[in-house]
């Protein structure tokens, strides 16, 4: 079920994401920095709690399945390093989510180039994560009746050209329009890479492996956000464009990649049987 995983992990992760940034826009203009810092320590020193809940659903028995005990630390790094399909779905991954010109520098561009206010960054952002969820809720569809590999090419091919809009935001007010069809260009691309690296794993390395992904984007974030910093200031009538136009190049880097994953692991719809993959994981 990685493809309904997949779903349900990304509605309700970009659920919270976009309360959180419709409430951070108003916090900025009402707030001080001090009084923000320790209200977002309160809120994450809550996770703390979850420490202690512990569903048997998910615990119990945990261990008992052979596939799920491994080995020592040393030979399951081996048998990921050496499991080569988890290689083009972490590339992937990590090319989606770098996007020089989707956060730091379009929040420089908003309220630097188009006098908006730092509450317009955070709506427009609020916006486009928004409007991903529900192409979540249609890939959650889709995903149980059509191939995973035609669902990787749409999504892919579609989601190549979800910045290209922000190169004609000429007013603050076009902001948050845009961002709506932008998010919903990009839904069901976050959808398919996660499944594909959930699809990718090697047996009883499942955490591993999403942890892997997850801490990879993460890096690609901040890293292009890094980039895209000095690629808008390296011109100021032009630099959001260049910024617009790196990251488009990159996520055309996706379409070539797509062709090395392989092709059993992506061969079927979510829950059809493919012995290919259950030969491929039971040893």
């Amino acid at each position: 079920m990685s493809g309904r995983l997949s779903t349900v992990y990304n509605i309700v992760g970009n659920l919270a994401a976009v309360l959180a940034l419709l409430a951070s826009g108003p916090m900025t203009e009402r707030l001080t920095p001090r009084q923000i810092f320790f209200l977002a320590a309160a809120l994450m020193l809550s996770l703390f709690a979850f420490g202690f809940w512990k569903p048997s659903s998910v615990f119990s028995h945990t261990y008992d399945n052979p596939l799920a005990r491994g080995s020592t630390f040393l030979g399951d790094v081996r048998r990921l390093v050496r499991h080569k399909a988890i290689y083009p779905a972490l590339l992937i991954n990590f090319l989606w989510f770098f996007n020089p010109g989707l956060n730091t520098p379009m929040q420089f561009h908003l309220t630097e180039h188009l006098h908006a206010s730092d509450a317009t960054y955070s709506f427009y952002l609020g916006a486009f994560i928004a409007a991903i969820i529900p192409m979540m809720f249609v890939y959650g569809f889709l995903c149980t009746r059509v191939p995973a590999k035609n669902i990787l090419w749409w999504s892919t091919i579609v989601g190549v050209c979800q910045l290209i809009p922000l190169a004609f935001i000429r007013t603050a007010d076009m902001a948050v329009p845009l961002a709506v069809l932008m998010g919903l260009s990009v839904g069901m691309a976050v959808a398919a890479y996660y499944e594909l690296a959930m699809r990718s794993c090697p047996p009883s390395l499942q955490g591993t492996m999403m942890m892997l992904t997850i801490a990879l984007g993460f890096i690609s974030q901040r890293g292009s956000d890094l980039l895209g910093a000095k690629i808008y200031e390296s011109s100021p009538d032009y630099g959001f464009l260049y910024c617009v136009i790196a990251t488009t190049a990159v996520y055309l880097l996706i379409l070539p990649t797509i062709p090395r994953i392989p092709k059993h692991l992506i061969a079927t719809a979510d829950g059809q049987p493919n012995p290919a993959l259950d030969a491929a994981l039971i040893p």
